[in-house]
């Protein structure tokens, strides 16, 4: 069955799991512990609808720069449910924070640091953490809400929040290890191969982890800026508390 609260989770080290009730909030416990607790601890909220975590992590290089921790997070979310996803079935970020499973919104990822943290210094934690819909919990018929979708719609079977955590764990840490090898570029063209698809569109990412466009055959260059971005997760509901519908 779908992974509950009391079912064990096997991380890789260094991770130290810290659990939390349904009704916790991992995103915000995490960024509240961060401090004490250190890198690598993951905070885990066991549901039967939603995977809902958040980990720790301590980057050695100023705000500035180390919010690229960001893509690394996203390309490890995507990849943790193409490890589980059917054959055939995209799994797609939206910039720069949204996962899409063949078009359907799914959850996403955003990032905690401290409020008194300075720009050109490292920040002394980052949290990064995700929401992915494992059971559409409304009555409603399916169609309802065309544009949003959970994985058991999408075919992943008995894939639940354990799995789904467990996977990103894994895929993070690979993330991470392909950043400290070959450089952020590796992860950069990692993250921009798990857009969505536009034509006629060269797209980078600049040292502050923005996406810069062009328009091939245009003169404009189009800048996203992820900081601005992520102070509002595009995919996340406040008053549902998670995904959107």
């Amino acid at each position: 069955m779908h992974g509950f609260a009391s079912d064990p989770i096997d991380l890789p080290p260094p991770f130290s799991l810290v659990r939390l009730r349904e009704s916790g909030d991992a995103f915000t416990h995490a960024t509240n512990i961060a401090a004490v607790s250190g890198a690598g601890t993951l905070v885990y909220v066991g549901r039967f609808d939603l995977a809902e975590f958040a980990v720790v992590l301590e980057p050695g290089e100023p705000l500035r720069t180390a919010r690229r921790a960001f893509h690394a997070g996203m390309v490890a979310l995507a990849d943790a449910l193409r490890a589980y996803a059917p054959p055939n079935k995209p799994v797609t970020i939206d910039w720069p924070d949204a996962i899409r499973v063949d078009g359907g919104l799914v959850g996403g990822g955003r990032l905690g640091w401290p409020a008194s943290a300075k720009e050109h210094d490292p920040p002394s934690w980052l949290v990064f953490g995700a929401m992915i819909r494992t059971v559409a919990m409304t009555e409603e018929e399916p169609g309802i809400h065309p544009l949003s979708s959970a994985l058991e719609q999408e075919g992943f079977g008995e894939t639940g929040a354990v799995q789904v955590t467990e996977s990103f764990a894994r895929y993070l840490m690979l993330a991470i290890h392909r950043w400290q090898v070959e450089g952020f570029e590796s992860v950069a063209r990692e993250y921009l191969t798990r857009l969505s698809r536009e034509r006629q569109v060269s797209r980078r990412i600049d040292e502050q982890g923005d996406l810069i466009q062009e328009r091939i055959g245009a003169e404009k260059t189009e800048r996203y800026d992820l900081l601005k971005a992520l102070a509002a997760p595009s995919w996340f509901d406040p008053k549902l508390g998670g995904p959107r519908l």
